[in-house]
């Protein structure tokens, strides 16, 4: 026993080391975009909306390590310690706060894709040289110039997927409005799956480990979980590896926490169970 929770503890170290890379990485690309799309200034929530994954992912990191602290590293007693129980919930209601934040962030990035501008007389990408513009497709950009403009795109059709600075055709407007969609869907199914684990703790700290409720949470959280690696194939498909890899990665480091509810749910258990006595 004592062996498989070593080994149990040196993946959570493995994953969340990988989880931490991941955020450097993710800061990294998000301020690769920016230097296109935020080019020309805008407003603190175009900012933040640019730099939405980054501030979904602090987020989801903090939660994660309140989470392990709560279920594995602390014990009962130090959350009965008035200070600190309402400092970890403080810190838990800033980063609601924020995943809030990334709703709203990738809702406006899927409403706009819905309401893109199309430019007017212009039929060839080419066209388009002189004005200093960008092309994106599939989540890369490419500067348009006279060597890339005929590979970028053989249509007829383009649109502003942000005005004045980056352009798209019919069917990366339509690849851009499914990736958007996705990535809404994405925020949306972890925080539902937030709110199973926050049910699942209020419910233990209660000791309550059975019931319909719980039984109804399990489920749910077969199907959440099987959506989730679902759109990380869909990123695979697409040739987004490290999406599809991130997106696992955080799988298992949210499956690490949910055994450790459910260790914890055997400790209940165990303690609620009859102590058999016997008699010489």
């Amino acid at each position: 026993m004592l062996a498989i929770l070593k080994s149990r503890q040196t993946l959570k170290v493995i994953i969340y080391s990988l989880l931490l890379i991941n955020f450097v990485l993710y800061i990294i690309d998000d301020i690769r975009a920016a230097s296109i799309t935020m080019k020309d200034g805008g407003s603190i929530l175009d900012w933040t909306q640019s730099f939405a994954t980054t501030i979904d992912e602090s987020a989801w990191l903090i939660l994660l390590f309140l989470f392990e602290l709560e279920t594995y590293l602390l014990s009962d007693k130090t959350w009965d310690i008035p200070i600190f129980n309402r400092a970890m919930y403080l810190v838990r209601g800033f980063c609601y706060v924020f995943l809030v934040h990334s709703v709203y962030a990738f809702s406006m990035i899927y409403y706009d894709l819905l309401n893109v501008e199309q430019l007017i007389n212009v039929s060839n990408l080419c066209e388009l040289v002189p004005l200093d513009l960008s092309f994106i497709r599939n989540l890369s950009y490419s500067v348009i110039d006279a060597d890339s403009c005929l590979n970028l795109s053989k249509e007829s059709v383009f649109y502003y997927t942000e005005p004045n600075i980056v352009v798209t055709d019919t069917s990366g407007l339509n690849l851009e409005k499914n990736l958007a969609l996705v990535d809404l869907l994405e925020v949306l199914v972890w925080l539902m799956i937030l709110a199973t684990i926050e049910i699942m703790v209020w419910l233990h700290d209660r000791s309550i480990t059975r019931g319909i409720l719980i039984n109804f949470i399990k489920i749910s959280k077969y199907i959440l979980y099987s959506s989730l690696w679902l759109m990380a194939a869909y990123w695979a498909y697409l040739g987004h590896y490290y999406f599809a890899w991130d997106e696992a990665v955080w799988i298992v480091g949210f499956i690490s926490i949910e055994m450790n509810v459910s260790q914890w749910k055997n400790e209940i258990e165990s303690e609620k169970a009859p102590q058999v006595t016997t008699h010489l």
